[in-house]
């Protein structure tokens, strides 16, 4: 199915994600076609893609999935190498050295490794620390050597809507 972008930079945009494995940040006020763009690059590229989003209502307006459920993380911090467990003793969460058993079903690793475009809408809402387990997973499961293991990445989102949600003991 062939449709016409008819907005110059948005065509550019999708000519650019289209044509290179490079990562892209499309950004503009609300309005602006982010949205219409997305659908119309689902609708349109041939590249296996999948759709993300911070929140469940982000997840559903994009068409995707939220990160969490599907790279099957928790919403507390991330620390790079580390995973997070609750422990029933205490009632707190514990950081604990990244767990290998940590199973992806084998439907979800031939996904993730057979992915060429990972997107992410609403990226403002996505704190840094939850990008680097993205990366980590990634390159778990594709090529270590490479950031978000070689996957193209194309995130979409204003700067000036809404920051990530972290508690105050969260930010430091």
């Amino acid at each position: 199915m062939t449709q016409e972008i008819p907005n110059p930079q948005l065509k550019l945009a999708f000519d650019f994600v289209q044509q290179t494995n490079t990562n892209l940040f499309l950004t503009g006020k609300a309005g602006t076609g982010k949205t219409t763009f997305l659908r119309n690059l689902k609708l349109i590229s041939p590249k296996r893609m999948i759709v993300l989003a911070p929140t469940g209502v982000a997840a559903i307006n994009a068409g995707g999935v939220t990160i969490h459920s599907f790279f099957q993380m928790h919403f507390g911090p991330h620390i790079p190498g580390h995973s997070q467990q609750f422990d029933q003793k205490s009632g707190k969460d514990q950081q604990k050295i990244f767990d290998r058993s940590q199973r992806f079903s084998k439907e979800k690793i031939n996904i993730i490794k057979s992915l060429d475009l990972l997107v992410i809408d609403e990226i403002s809402m996505v704190r840094a620390d939850l990008l680097d387990s993205i990366d980590e997973v990634l390159r778990r499961f594709r090529d270590r050597s490479k950031p978000f293991g070689g996957v193209q990445l194309l995130m979409i989102g204003d700067l000036q809507q809404l920051a990530p949600v972290a508690k105050d003991e969260e930010w430091d």
